[in-house]
């Protein structure tokens, strides 16, 4: 009899603290980005995974039952309308790529305010975050979207804080710049639940994720995108630089392949990017190391020589001074984080 009571009590613990599944909303746009959309999705689904139970039902709700068209044709029948959507726990934007300007109607607009009004937390995937502005719901928060839309949201929206970061964790507004950030932001909200720093963990695993990239990382915009092309020299002369990092080549060299002048190298470089050529090129060899040492198992020594550092001491030092810990730290930091 002790022992069936035992078992009673043991059961009902285990009931009891069995943790509560959190219902996830994603509303899609019309064009709205798959890879965005997939990846927070198939994460979450992960997480289920990973803690061999439900954590996460996730639910796609439209402006309308019909089927949404995403940017790559593919269509996605909603499960729910925002007029019937269930009780959420939090809500995804999927945005459109492109943007377009008048997706959101008056009802869509006053739903996420009153989501919001609500205290219900609310994420953007991409432009997802330029609906939540049009909603005046980032106002006072820092928030982020893909690199290509950075100043038309800075145009229209003069008032909100954006970054040029992968994603932003701001308190209950989640944002981030789409493609497969999506899976870091939700790796780390994840992160966040009880127990959930080895689940995100285990679910990176399961995606193959060799490295949950943090909110602190930025997206590299593409220096034709900050050029135009009013600098075809400049941008032929970074792109020989990122093709020879593993054997630098020196300036002269540099000048001659481009037919300029060391002084009028340097004077492209000052003007356009704000640093020297020499600057220039040690930041595109130190970003490469970064990610070899955060992405593989190389000894510190083999990952310098790849990335062109005569020495493991010479590349630690200019790493340290770079981003303020030395490469054996930031390993350490990152292991300590998973």
């Amino acid at each position: 009899m002790a022992k069936l009571q035992g078992a009673k009590a043991a059961a009902g613990r285990s009931v009891k603290e069995q943790r509560p599944v959190k219902t996830v909303g994603f509303l899609v746009i019309p064009n709205f980005t798959t890879i965005g959309f997939a990846s927070a999705v198939e994460t979450l689904r992960m997480a289920n995974m990973a803690a061999r139970e439900p954590m996460f039902r996730t639910v796609i709700i439209g402006t309308s039952l019909d089927p949404v068209t995403a940017s790559n044709g593919m269509r996605i029948l909603p499960d729910h309308t925002i007029d019937d959507a269930p009780r959420l726990d939090m809500l995804f934007v999927v945005g459109s790529n492109p943007i377009v300007s008048n997706h959101g109607s008056r009802p869509l607009l006053n739903w996420l305010r009153k989501l919001a009004h609500d205290q219900l937390p609310l994420g953007g995937i991409c432009t997802g975050s330029h609906l939540l502005a049009r909603a005046d719901l980032l106002k006072g928060y820092r928030c982020t979207i893909h690199w290509e839309d950075i100043e038309a949201l800075k145009e229209r929206f003069p008032g909100i804080i954006i970054s040029n970061q992968l994603f932003e964790l701001d308190r209950d507004r989640y944002t981030c710049s789409g493609g497969v950030a999506s899976m870091d932001m939700t790796l780390q909200l994840i992160a966040r639940e009880p127990g959930g720093r080895d689940i995100a963990a285990h679910a990176a695993e399961l995606l193959l994720c060799d490295r949950a990239r943090g909110a602190q990382e930025q997206q590299r915009v593409p220096l034709r995108q900050k050029l135009g092309t009013s600098q075809p020299k400049l941008s032929q002369m970074v792109a020989i630089m990122e093709a020879n990092l593993e054997e630098p080549i020196g300036l002269e060299e540099l000048a001659r392949l481009n037919e300029v002048s060391v002084r009028h190298l340097e004077r492209l470089f000052h003007k356009h990017l704000q640093r020297t050529p020499s600057q220039y090129y040690l930041e595109l060899r130190l970003s490469r190391a970064r990610q070899l040492l955060l992405s593989s198992e190389s000894q510190v020594r083999d990952v310098a020589l790849a990335c062109g550092f005569v020495s493991a001491a010479h590349f630690s030092k200019c790493y340290s001074r770079f981003f303020g810990v030395s490469p054996i730290g930031e390993r350490r930091q990152v292991a300590a984080a998973h």
